[in-house]
């Protein structure tokens, strides 16, 4: 695969770059609430700005539309949040040295299943650039136009986060250092399961928090009340702990409630005794006691998934105190992107604190199962 220093050694004055860049950033309204993947991407246009590109198209997508142009979903707040951050105009359906398209998912033809449509719309691309540098890691696990189909069509690179990101989860697949800790929270154990099923033999410790606890506790004999349950997946949850053994460390005791509020009324209780008529919402501070002192002796921790509904004050505890005791290993950390991410800056969790966030969630899991990533695949030809 070839990088964007290959591409500054080869030389790129004088030429047009089209960029694919992922800014999905959450928004509040037209007010970006975590700028962070926007940061992530400002060390490639600086140095393609720095090395005399002749022009700069950076592309992106955001949120889901249904293939049409929809207000709520325009990138025009992230034109304007690039251009403060890289101190310079950005021209955003005009034409100028530094220009960011309208959201790519406007256009059915980037994420269309029809080769010939997804095809025609890459083309349509392909024209704003000599050269096309990939920098979206948070996209490379999708078959979009932007991503796949457009690397067949020019000189392809990958950018300086999409090198980066590699590297970092490269050193989890591979021979990490021991003791190698990894924590999963979020909702769904059906979501996490091919990560399990692949981190599992790698690892001396698994812990899980999360809505998805729950399914595993339930996989134990203990009742949950009515807490987030994956009937489908209890039998795979008895399986994977059995063969995880006291690898699989699950919640001692949990954040329950009859509401998800922030002004939701909560108990602190075993897992034991779980009310039937609450749920669940965040792992207790026993647990969380219980997850930093593993968390102390690790030198590879990968963490992906809140262990709790962080979103509502009463049920961020649990995140936040898992999240603090990561920043505290003295060894290589990394937050699997996703919510995890957007935890960490929500919560006020300092960033240097980990050894690398990445920008990417379903891909950053779908590189740790092994899957070839499309993204990836089309820069190495």
């Amino acid at each position: 695969m070839k990088t964007l220093d290959d591409l500054l050694s080869e030389g790129v004055a004088g030429r047009r770059v089209l960029l694919r860049a992922d800014l999905n950033v959450p928004l509040d309204g037209d007010r970006i609430t975590d700028d962070g993947r926007i940061r992530a991407v400002l060390p490639t246009i600086n140095a393609l700005r720095e090395a005399g590109a002749a022009k700069i198209t950076v592309m992106s997508h955001l949120g889901r539309p249904k293939g049409a142009p929809d207000p709520k979903y325009t990138l025009a707040p992230v034109a304007a949040r690039l251009a403060e951050l890289l101190g310079t105009d950005v021209a955003f359906g005009r034409d100028g040295d530094l220009v960011l398209l309208e959201n790519l998912r406007f256009n059915a033809g980037e994420t269309s299943k029809d080769e010939g449509e997804r095809k025609a719309f890459a083309q349509e691309l392909a024209a704003h650039g000599d050269v096309y540098v990939d920098d979206a890691f948070g996209a490379v696990h999708r078959k979009h136009a932007s991503v796949y189909d457009v690397a067949a069509l020019l000189p392809h690179y990958s950018g300086y986060l999409v090198a980066k990101e590699l590297e970092v989860l490269g050193k989890l697949t591979g021979e990490a250092e021991r003791p190698y800790v990894v924590v999963l929270g979020g909702s769904k154990v059906s979501d996490k399961l091919a990560v399990i099923e692949a981190l599992l033999p790698k690892v001396d410790k698994l812990l899980i928090g999360g809505g998805m606890c729950f399914t595993f506790l339930k996989a134990q004999g203990h009742e949950v009340g009515k807490s987030l349950l994956q009937d489908e997946m209890l039998d795979t949850c008895k399986d994977l702990l059995e063969r995880g053994g006291d690898k699989i460390v699950l919640p001692s005791d949990v954040v329950v409630a009859t509401q998800i509020s922030d002004d939701a009324a909560t108990k602190t209780v075993g897992i034991d005794a779980i009310p039937a008529d609450e749920l669940g919402l965040d792992i207790g501070p026993q647990s969380v006691a219980e997850f930093a002192g593993i968390l102390t002796g690790a030198k590879t921790v990968f963490w992906n998934g809140p262990m709790g509904v962080f979103e509502k004050r009463p049920f961020e505890a649990g995140t936040r105190g898992v999240a603090e005791a990561i920043t505290k290993v003295d060894g290589f950390t990394v937050v699997g992107g996703g919510d995890s991410a957007a935890a960490v800056r929500a919560l006020g969790i300092p960033e240097d604190g980990f050894s690398h966030i990445s920008t990417g969630g379903g891909a950053s899991l779908e590189f740790l199962e092994g899957k070839a990533l499309p993204g990836i695949t089309a820069l190495e030809v």
